[in-house]
């Protein structure tokens, strides 16, 4: 197969698409400033440490003086600790403020919302992939950053928006409306976008998934870890001439090393990491040197914490929404561990990095008639019925999932046939699934909830 694609037209498009199509649909069409948060990111990239740490204290008090003021959650938490936003005049002084936790936002959800932002903000469910969903509320200008934030951390491995990209990512749940979905092909289109589910995939057909690959000839090929890692096997035991993507972008799942060395020799070219939630979208990604993750510190503070409660090099993550004033996310913890470093990274960028996450797998879930299903399609289903405060899905042997479910005050009963059709879509009708309704849900020894786990010998993910 011809390897090479049609670098000028690509080009070409690219460039109309940046310079024209998309300034036109996001600043005229849309009225949205996502082009501008995005030169604004793409300049502070390069600032030295000390000015991003300036931009990002000066970022912080802005925030805790509008949470206190306008925050009925913040306000009261804080007076009730005998904190004041004018007390906050450090670092050190910051990272003693209470932590949020999923917990919190369920118990105090209306008291989140900033009071001028009532009736005005964007709402979103999390996949809860530490095994809590979650529903939280976000801003018009929030939403924009978060977009023009992403778009930076891709641009890194050389994903550019107009380019030919292949998502191996998830699909929607459930029925969606035509009108939906050809407005949603639409913008694919426009996007040069090609969407693969990744929740079908399976053994058999692994081969068609590489073939719309083929097809579709992408500069960058974006997807769920496993997923990719699962096409990158197949490449390896059945060697042929197969299209090659210039980079490869990798997210939803930790990245582990021998996952890394497949991918790149299968599809012939390097692999960047990212890491983000749903709550903040991208939170960190690699650059050119591959040396652990740049921390979008201009947009977000991210904080590692230990068991005490202490800042420290690795633990606990700690993030804190730099720019989300419609339901402000503080010293937020997510669930997720990890560890820093402070050396400098040979890209010249100063955005401090993430050494590496260390609490974020989910196991693979395979199937007799050879599905394999990333751990990331329950957390992604799950969330959309109401009431699952945790969960944690278990498959002992190839013919038996249990799904372990601690109900909360808005669970929905009714909802349970319809979770049970989305999960026969995808895992097929030969696999017993079993639901209990439990109490609580232990953590691991590290503290940590694992969602998906697969007790198959040799298929843990």
């Amino acid at each position: 197969m011809e390897q090479k694609a049609p670098e000028q037209f690509s080009d070409a498009y690219e460039f109309i698409y940046r310079r024209i199509l998309y300034p036109l649909f996001e600043g005229v069409v849309r009225r949205r400033h996502t082009l501008r948060y995005l030169h604004e990111y793409e300049r502070n990239q390069w600032r030295s440490h000390d000015e991003l740490q300036a931009l990002q204290w000066s970022k912080i008090v802005r925030l805790l003086q509008f949470c206190y003021e306008q925050v009925p959650y913040y306000r009261q938490r804080w007076t009730a600790a005998g904190i004041h936003w004018q007390d906050i005049k450090t670092p050190a002084d910051f990272a003693a403020l209470p932590l949020l936790t999923k917990d919190d936002i369920r118990r105090n959800y209306e008291q989140l919302i900033a009071e001028p932002f009532k009736g005005r903000t964007l709402r979103k469910a999390t996949g809860g992939s530490t095994g809590q969903p979650l529903t939280f509320e976000y801003s018009k200008e929030s939403n924009e950053r978060r977009m023009a934030v992403m778009m930076r951390g891709y641009a890194w491995a050389g994903a550019r928006p107009g380019q030919r990209t292949v998502f191996v990512w998830s699909g929607d749940i459930g029925e969606v409306p035509l009108a939906k979905r050809i407005k949603i092909s639409l913008h694919h289109r426009v996007l040069r976008r090609r969407m693969l589910n990744c929740f079908y995939l399976k053994a058999s057909n692994l081969d068609e998934y590489l073939k719309a690959i083929d097809a579709y000839r992408p500069v960058a090929l974006v997807g769920y870890t496993s997923s990719l890692h699962q096409l990158a096997l197949r490449l390896l035991e059945s060697p042929r001439p197969h299209w090659r993507p210039q980079t490869i972008v990798t997210g939803a799942e930790a990245l582990l090393e021998y996952q890394r060395q497949d991918i790149e020799r299968a599809f012939g070219c390097r692999v960047f990491n990212t890491y983000g939630c749903r709550e903040f979208m991208l939170i960190a990604a690699e650059c050119p040197e591959h040396d652990g993750l740049h921390v979008n510190m201009d947009h977000l503070a991210v904080e590692l914490i230990d068991t005490g409660g202490r800042l420290a090099s690795s633990g606990q993550v700690v993030i804190t929404d730099l720019h989300n004033y419609g339901m402000p996310f503080v010293r937020y913890t997510n669930g997720d561990l990890a560890t820093s470093t402070s050396a400098g990274c040979a890209c010249g960028r100063h955005l401090p990095r993430l050494q590496s996450l260390d609490g974020r797998l989910l196991d693979l879930i395979r199937t007799q008639d050879g599905r394999m299903v990333s751990g990331v399609f329950f957390p992604h289903l799950l969330k959309e019925i109401p009431g699952i405060e945790r969960f944690q899905v278990i498959q002992k042997d190839l013919e038996t999932i249990n799904i372990k479910i601690v109900k909360g005050a808005g669970f929905q009963p009714g909802k349970m046939p319809f979770l049970e059709g989305e999960i026969r879509k995808v895992l097929g009708d030969r696999v017993n699934v079993r639901y209990d309704f439990v109490s609580d849900i232990p953590l691991t020894p590290s503290g940590k909830q694992r969602v998906t786990i697969s007790e198959l010998d040799g298929f843990a993910g």
